[in-house]
């Protein structure tokens, strides 16, 4: 397994997995991955297994301490030097789930963060993720006022 950040070539790839683990209604398309790739694509850390994708975590730099819906389709929204890393996919295919592969993308997700100098990391999960994101330090700020896919989520926040 390795891992990399992204480059415009793997969008195809990118799109293909995102598919293949949200519903529809949350998942990103093609085009909104070609907008996040061109402002941010080294805010993705992408896993292979022998040249095929097997999981991505990806998301926007942002001074705004909490993520909003309208990052998700503004990838201009992004700020390079920003405090804060969002977190807007966890993303592992179902062949590869529970093999510890999103573990060691969120790790490098947030040693870049802290490497970077940021306050830390931002992510919005269902309830049934809580207990997950908490072993890497994230605590629970209750419902978030994002509506993304007209599911209900709960905002996390890692804090360096």
């Amino acid at each position: 397994m390795t891992i990399r950040t992204a480059q415009m070539e793997d969008i195809d790839a990118i799109t293909a997995v995102e598919t293949e683990c949200f519903p529809p209604a949350e998942a990103a398309t093609r085009e909104e991955f070609a907008e996040r790739l061109k402002y941010y694509k080294d805010h993705f850390w992408l896993m292979f297994n022998e040249g095929h994708l097997v999981a991505f975590v990806d998301g926007m730099v942002s001074n705004q301490k909490d993520l909003t819906d309208e990052m998700y389709v503004k990838a201009e929204l992004h700020e390079e030097q920003g405090d804060w890393q969002m977190i807007f996919g966890v993303n592992t295919i179902p062949a590869y789930r529970r093999c510890g592969l999103a573990e060691q993308l969120l790790k490098r997700a947030i040693a870049d963060a802290k490497a970077q100098g940021r306050k830390g990391l931002v992510l919005t999960c269902k309830d049934k993720l809580i207990h997950y994101y908490a072993k890497f330090g994230f605590e629970n700020e209750g419902v978030s006022e994002s509506t993304h896919g007209d599911v209900v989520w709960n905002k996390m926040r890692l804090t360096f």
